[in-house]
């Protein structure tokens, strides 16, 4: 990659208060994907010069000091965790990455609990929150929150309701005492350098890096993402509101066409009385349980959760991750240094 250090100069004064805040050359972290942000996605996206992020999922305490473990066996680089508030022993996960040293943490799920926050506070560690919109950006800083996700519904698994660039509009301007990092839809350097002049400390890329030569992604899953256009990253279908789905982003399959028939086969059972509204509110939720780790780990694109964003459209091959943040950061600096030569 050979660039004009002025491009250079500024891309790195862009993204200065991030690269700061990570301990990290590139200010671009991985975004936590279960099953597949594990040991060796997380430790190369280190070692690319980026942050990776290690996905907790339903890990208990002990498998996640032993993935911790693993990772810094590959990697002496800084890498974070990534935990579920709604975790049942989310206390004790917080104290196992103090206790392993993680330098961060990012609380994903919903606003995390004060003992977590207490937790990782006293031990050194610097907690990163999601904000889907301003006011739950505003309420994470006075929880004491470190520094901020903004994630649009442009993004792969659970999405909220508001783009990634309706988001940076609203948050980014009165938000400025943390670093923010903005994710959701990013998958070239193009939208990164724009999001970083608008303000965001860095950005978060998930779905770029599931066919990357280092996921342990299924090859079967890894040539549906490859061959799959942004329109078939769709969320999730509710059916009805009595019966809420908690929208989550992935590629079309017959699963998805399965869930809306069993949403409708589950009401049509309430309505004849012949459910009750918890039994099934429970059958619509069981339905994609296991799912992840089938399309994952089993490569059975067909029934698996496919989760993707819809810079899907964006992965066009199986690559390296050191080549993925490399085309990335030249796509920034051709922009960066097209302005700097006035063209």
């Amino acid at each position: 990659m050979t660039q004009g250090g002025g491009a250079r100069d500024r891309l790195d004064g862009l993204w200065a208060r991030g690269r700061a805040f990570l301990g990290v050359e590139l200010a671009i972290m991985g975004g936590a994907m279960t099953w597949v942000s594990e040991r060796h996605l997380v430790s190369a996206i280190s070692n690319a010069g980026g942050f990776g992020v290690i996905a907790c999922g339903s890990m208990d305490p002990g498998r996640l000091r032993d993935e911790i473990r693993a990772t810094r066996a590959l990697t002496g680089r800084p890498f974070g965790v990534n935990l579920i508030v709604m975790h049942p022993q989310l206390a004790k996960l917080a104290r196992a990455c103090v206790e392993e040293r993680v330098g961060h943490v990012v609380l994903a799920g919903g606003l995390p609990p004060a003992e977590c926050l207490q937790i990782l506070r006293a031990g050194g560690v610097r907690a990163i929150g999601f904000a889907p919109a301003l006011a739950i950006a505003r309420k994470l800083r006075r929880s004491g929150i470190d520094a901020l996700i903004l994630e649009g519904s442009e993004a792969g698994g659970h999405i909220g309701a508001v783009s990634t660039s309706v988001l940076a509009q609203e948050i980014l301007p009165h938000v400025g005492d943390v670093p923010v990092f903005v994710a959701g839809g990013i998958g070239r350097g193009e939208a990164m350098v724009a999001y970083l002049e608008m303000g965001a400390a860095g950005v978060q890329l998930g779905t770029r890096f599931v066919c990357a030569s280092e996921s342990i992604a299924h090859p079967r899953m890894k040539q549906t993402y490859i061959r799959a256009p942004a329109r078939d990253a769709v969320p999730s279908a509710q059916l009805d509101p009595r019966f809420p789905v908690i929208p989550v982003r992935a590629l079309a399959n017959a699963g998805t066409k399965r869930f809306i028939e069993v949403q409708r086969d589950v009401i049509a059972r309430f309505d004849r009385g012949e459910l009750s509204r918890d039994e099934a509110q429970l059958a619509i939720e069981h339905f994609w349980a296991g799912a992840l780790r089938r399309a994952v780990v089993d490569g059975d694109v067909e029934n698996g959760s496919l989760m993707a964003g819809q810079s899907v459209g964006m992965v066009t091959r199986e690559q390296p991750v050191r080549e993925i943040i490399d085309e990335i950061l030249a796509q920034g600096l051709s922009v960066l240094g097209a302005r700097g030569s006035g063209r």
